[in-house]
């Protein structure tokens, strides 16, 4: 009798013919978040099995592969061969030893002399014998013990399910490049992306030194958390200080935003392009601050040529965003009081419904290739 781990895998059971390429990119992604610990991980019809481990790292793999998308659940069972007197033992095992409790069995190997109905009824038996405290509820059970009967003469008994992230592999929805900042918003967008399947690369605009080190750190903090998620290695960071400076300088106050936001779009679609990533990605929700209107994404998107913007929390609101934010673990770093890029020079009162027209008339004042040229010449690759 062993310990392993049962994984069940979610979306990807509806996948045809190119189920393969999905469960090699959820294999690889496995692997990725269990690196560093002794194990193997080996495929079986519907589900794959974590085994080879030691049995004091069982509750760490599962932290580690609650974060991994494509899982549906797991759970840490005992494998043992299939005659009863092995199952028993096993049960008796994960059962407890007081309360009511039912069984449930299921055979994936038909040819098993019991049916799943007297297995359960047997191996029930057996621990209301061994446990006199124990009595059945079919109904309403305070606890179950789970038997799974295998094809390879094996049976898996367990007693708890463990939720995954359910999604589906990063990896196999192409390659995003995500504004993050140091709010609560962008980090919650790319994990939602990064459920979906799409790798995510962190892209953060920065303007020190009007804005610390700290801020800066922050960050860098936001995107480790996120690579959790999306099994990133790295965070890009690029200056806007001196594009702050010339608008400030040169351009209407109240159009500072909006013309700071272009910036950092056209930023964007070129480092994107660079990297070969196929979207941008924003955490921009409709209405929640004045560059948010849709005239204010309009200005924004007007500016990028060849990729789509997605904004996964357009039609979210701030609540529900705090809970995933807080869910994922991003909340209590997000609201240190550091600031980022969009608060340096912040005009009194900033356009809410800017006219396209006025702000292609305010960007003639500046030299936008080469405010763009030095910007790149600031980019910083960070290793997370």
């Amino acid at each position: 009798m062993k310990k392993v781990i049962i994984i069940r895998y979610a979306e990807m059971y509806l996948k045809g013919k190119n189920r393969g390429f999905f469960e090699q990119v959820f294999s690889t992604n496995i692997e990725r978040a269990l690196k560093g610990i002794r194990h193997e991980l080996h495929r079986y019809s519907g589900r794959y099995l974590v085994e080879g481990f030691d049995g004091a790292d069982a509750d760490e793999i599962v932290g580690r592969l609650k974060k991994v998308f494509g899982i549906h659940s797991m759970s840490i069972a005992l494998e043992t061969s299939n005659d009863l007197k092995s199952i028993f033992e096993a049960a008796k095992a994960v059962s407890r030893s007081s309360g009511t409790f039912k069984v449930e069995s299921h055979r994936a190997d038909k040819r098993y002399p019991l049916t799943s109905m007297e297995i359960s009824r047997e191996v029930g038996g057996m621990l209301l014998s061994q446990f006199p405290a124990l009595t059945v509820d079919v109904h309403n059970p305070s606890f179950y013990v789970y038997v799974d009967i295998r094809e390879n003469g094996t049976a898996l008994v367990f007693g708890e399910f463990f939720p995954g992230a359910d999604g589906m592999p990063v990896g196999t929805a192409g390659k995003g490049v995500l504004l993050i900042s140091g709010g609560i918003d962008s980090p919650v967008a790319g994990h939602m992306l990064a459920k979906r399947g799409m790798s995510v690369e962190c892209l953060h605009f920065h303007s020190y030194p009007y804005t610390n080190l700290q801020a800066k750190e922050k960050v860098i903090e936001l995107a480790k958390i996120l690579s959790g998620y999306t099994l990133g290695k790295t965070l890009y960071t690029v200056s806007v200080t001196h594009i702050q400076e010339a608008i400030h300088e040169k351009c209407a106050p109240e159009l500072m935003v909006t013309l700071l936001r272009r910036f950092m779009f056209r930023i964007a679609e070129k480092f994107a392009l660079r990297i070969k990533a196929q979207c941008l990605i924003t955490g921009e929700s409709l209405g929640q601050v004045a560059s948010q209107t849709i005239e204010g994404m309009t200005s924004s998107n007007s500016v990028v040529e060849k990729l789509p913007v997605l904004r996964p929390l357009v039609g979210f609101d701030k609540n529900e965003i705090i809970e995933r934010a807080v869910k994922i673990g991003t909340y209590d770093i997000s609201i240190q009081p550091y600031e980022d890029c969009c608060t340096v020079f912040l005009p009194d009162y900033p356009a809410i419904r800017p006219a396209l027209k006025d702000i292609v008339e305010e960007e003639q004042k500046l030299d936008i290739p080469a405010l763009l040229d030095e910007a790149f010449a600031s980019i910083e690759k960070i290793e997370l």
